[in-house]
């Protein structure tokens, strides 16, 4: 008598479903891999189920002709894979492209060759020695098109910042903490690699004396309202260019944060999310922005009838005299000029920010309170920007306490 056949347990493609000694359930099956080649991937979950689906997804993914990462893949070609199918779902449009600016001129011809699974600490940190020591112009060719430095036999020893190095080195940590989470490397070994923390970017904000020249010369510009309200609130250019009249309450003094105006290399000028959640947020108008912003109302409107058909109704706060969104990049050369007929020293449009943040400190106003007007995402970026104004306040206080207590300097 032939024994009857035993039923299949798992359909074509499924791949081997199993547990193992410790408990865990361990799944393996063929994808599409980086390299355009067909490679055996494994994924591990608590359950049966659990452990099934994340290989099914894999296979849908690799069947759609996404490929897939694999241990065995080489560093270049996880990058590649990361970027294009994992980074640019998770990131702003200007992020990504920096992460893959950063992945073209540094971390492909660093580590591009080497095997993820074979990737230690000690090639990483080896890495990151000789990028802070090469000079850049010859690492990236500039010198043969330029026909100078290296090339000519004089270098000119233009090497990256530490923050520049450091920003490379937590790309990399990014991309291999999804490896981590999909079970292709079981640690970041990126993360045992220790950097030298950079010294914060140095900014000189406006004294309360420059602050009020400021103002002044503000008064006379078109972009007055946008200024005093940089420089009064502390919004980011990006959010001040956002804002819309149906996000301003001029009766109860508000504004409402919501978007961030942004050139991007596809979509050119885009309204996109705020930088972070907490950035989305809403804010106490001060009494002379309200009155700067009735008065740039009042312009906007003669500007709409002068104008006439060529206007173009964006509802934005800030805009071009025909109603058309102001370039980020326009607005900095129109910064920098003012700040030339106004006679102050040049600094970056995102000092005033700065500005706002020290000057308030300087008041005594809590922390907290900078920290929601900012719309930082955690305090401790506040605390950590603003070190040194805390710091010379505590001088301060202790002083003021030294003169209630009647310390004298010694005869």
């Amino acid at each position: 008598m032939t024994a009857p056949k035993r039923k299949k347990t798992r359909a074509n493609g499924e791949g081997t479903i199993y547990q193992r000694k410790d408990g865990r359930w361990e799944a393996a099956g063929y994808v599409l891999a980086a390299d355009s080649t067909s490679k055996r991937v494994r994924v591990y979950g608590t359950t049966r189920k659990e452990t099934a689906n994340k290989l099914a997804e894999k296979i849908a993914d690799s069947n759609r002709g996404l490929p897939i990462a694999t241990a065995d893949s080489a560093v270049g070609d996880y990058l590649t894979y990361w970027l294009n199918s994992v980074a640019v779902h998770r990131l702003r449009e200007n992020t990504h492209t920096r992460y893959a600016t950063c992945v073209r001129l540094h971390l492909i011809p660093g580590l591009g060759t080497k095997k993820i699974a074979r990737l230690t600490a000690k090639d990483i940190r080896t890495f990151l020695d000789r990028l802070r020591a090469t000079c850049q112009c010859c690492a990236q060719g500039l010198d043969t098109e330029r026909k100078q430095c290296c090339v000519v036999g004089e270098c000119c020893q233009k090497r990256l910042s530490p923050l520049t190095v450091t920003y490379v080195h937590s790309v990399l940590k990014s991309a291999l903490e999804h490896a981590v989470r999909e079970d292709e490397l079981p640690r970041n070994v990126a993360r045992n690699v220790k950097t030298t923390a950079p010294r914060p970017r140095r900014f000189r904000p406006l004294t309360a004396a420059e602050a009020r020249q400021f103002l002044d010369a503000a008064r006379t510009d078109r972009l007055n309202a946008l200024y005093e309200l940089a420089l009064r609130t502390g919004l980011r250019k990006g959010e001040l260019l956002g804002l819309l009249w149906d996000d301003l309450d001029l009766n109860a003094g508000t504004a409402s944060v919501r978007r961030s105006l942004q050139r991007t290399r596809t979509g050119g000028l885009t309204h996109l999310p705020t930088k972070t959640r907490a950035s989305e947020r809403r804010i106490a108008l001060p009494t002379e922005c309200i009155h700067s912003l009735k008065k740039h109302k009042e312009r906007q409107d003669k500007e709409r009838e002068t104008a006439r058909s060529a206007w173009t109704d964006s509802g934005l706060v800030f805009s071009t005299p025909t109603g058309r969104p102001l370039d980020p990049a326009n607005l900095t050369r129109r910064f920098r000029n003012f700040l030339d007929r106004a006679g102050l020293r040049r600094i970056r449009f995102h000092d005033l920010r700065h500005s706002t943040a020290t000057l308030l400190l300087e008041q005594g106003v809590d922390l907290v309170v900078i920290k929601e007007l900012l719309g930082h995402a955690h305090i401790g970026v506040t605390a950590g920007v603003y070190a040194h104004v805390r710091l010379r306040l505590q001088r301060d206080a202790i002083d003021a306490l030294g003169h209630a207590l009647g310390d004298q300097d010694d005869d």
